[in-house]
């Protein structure tokens, strides 16, 4: 039994301060029930708890732990920094540089807007989209998550395509309904959306590999169908490439899929952990922002030197040759193994996998969106979850969240957890 209690007493104290005891909803476990496990340090592919327990970590602070936990270069380099200041509110030489590393990498980052967090990312684009068009509406998908900007915090009703519904109290009926749901991987749901709107939507916003319903792949051509009916009436393509940007291969995976975005919001990576986020695309549409154009951004933190710098190590890291494929091969190996424990337990379900992202789902055979997704078996789902965290393994607390795969990862890494996996499905979980 995992000993947890300095980490119950944190709870108790974060129950009468945080709203729900955290800061982030998803690190409440409200999808798997009992109570989170408190951190206290990360170094590598492992995770300490407060009272001191080491686990297999594959949730990589949701995708920037790329090399894994405190890289050594890049702790060195966010120090460097600090000792010459936190923040300056005004341009720095860092800015430029990575602004330019990433404009290097993306073909279509002509130009590159730094903010703090994938959220503003999303929501300039939308603006951006807006204006550049004229047009007020926005396609989404089911399943797909862009931050939690009004406009976005929408889900899809029945059928898969629907007039935006608010996904969050607070959001106005009135919003939502500029927001159009499709169904990923249906082009024919994405054409009713323009037939009933064409002449009031602005962008279609997608995750070229979501990784929000758990990892969902995009089928043959339909990225390339995608851009070709929004630019066919007038819309852009907005790819979101938060969670993808740099972690499957240096730039975006939507440019190597056959996918040219008109704008491509970044994140995660891109910081090196720290908040960070980007939007970049054609210049003709980022020109649009203040001071040279219309349309107005601003942030106190937007660009700030710590987490440019350690962008930047992180970048220049990455860059070294081999690491992708490094990547690769520990992707493929932890998915060889899952995928042979779901054979060998008889259990049903399937992994889906993009380079060093992946998720298994416990129930269907295959998962092509978001409703084949929430056909997961949940339940087992959560038995699961808590079998491997008594293995000392630390998987995203709920079935439709990633796994992410770091350079940190030994072979004997994911060998035990695969481990732990074989044993969690076995016979004495109840599965």
């Amino acid at each position: 039994m995992t000993t947890r209690t300095k980490s119950d007493d944190l709870l108790g104290r974060a129950q009468k301060t945080i709203p729900g005891a955290v800061n982030s909803p998803v690190r409440a476990w409200k999808g798997v029930g009992g109570a989170p496990l408190f951190i206290e340090r990360a170094r590598g592919a492992y995770l300490f708890d407060a009272d001191g327990t080491c686990f297999i970590d594959y949730v990589g602070s949701y995708g920037p732990a790329i090399l894994g936990h405190a890289p050594p270069e890049v702790v060195a380099a966010v120090a460097e920094q600090a000792r010459s200041g936190f923040g300056y509110g005004a341009p720095t030489r860092l800015e430029v540089e990575l602004a330019e590393v990433i404009s290097a990498a993306i073909r279509c980052a002509e130009r590159v807007r730094l903010v703090s967090s994938g959220t503003e990312a999303g929501m300039t684009a939308v603006r951006l989209a807006r204006a550049a068009t004229g047009r007020p509406a926005i396609v989404k998908f089911d399943g797909c998550y862009h931050g939690h900007s009004d406009s976005l915090l929408v889900r899809a009703g029945s059928g898969g395509l629907t007039l935006g519904v608010p996904d969050s109290a607070g959001v106005p009926p009135e919003l939502a309904a500029l927001t159009m749901v499709a169904t990923y991987n249906d082009l024919g749901s994405v054409e009713d959306c323009f037939k009933k709107n064409r002449d009031r939507i602005a962008a279609v916003m997608v995750e070229p590999i979501a990784a929000n319903m758990g990892v969902v792949l995009p089928n043959p051509g339909f990225l390339e169908g995608l851009a070709e009916i929004a630019h066919r009436n007038g819309a852009l393509i907005i790819c979101d490439e938060v969670i993808t940007g740099f972690r499957l291969r240096f730039g975006a995976v939507s440019e190597a899929m056959g996918m040219e975005p008109d704008l491509i919001m970044l994140g995660k990576i891109i910081g090196g952990g720290m908040p960070v986020g980007a939007v970049a695309g054609r210049a003709r549409y980022l020109d649009l922002l203040a001071p040279q154009g219309p349309v107005y951004q601003a942030g106190t933190l937007s660009g700030n030197p710590l987490s440019v710098r350690a962008g930047l190590e992180t970048l220049r890291i990455l860059g070294r040759p081999g690491n992708y494929e490094r990547l690769e091969g520990a992707g493929a190996r932890l998915e060889a193994g899952l995928i042979a424990t779901l054979a060998e337990r008889d259990a049903a379900g399937c992994v889906n996998r993009a380079g060093s992202l992946l998720t298994m789902f416990l129930g269907p055979v295959e998962v092509h969106n978001a409703h084949e997704a929430r056909g997961s078996d949940t339940a087992k789902f959560a038995a699961f979850f808590h079998s491997l965290i008594e293995r000392k393994v630390n998987v995203p607390p709920s079935q439709f969240e990633a796994l992410f795969v770091s350079l940190a990862h030994s072979d004997a890494d994911i060998d035990a957890t695969i481990a732990a996996v074989r044993q969690g499905l076995g016979p004495e979980s109840h599965f």
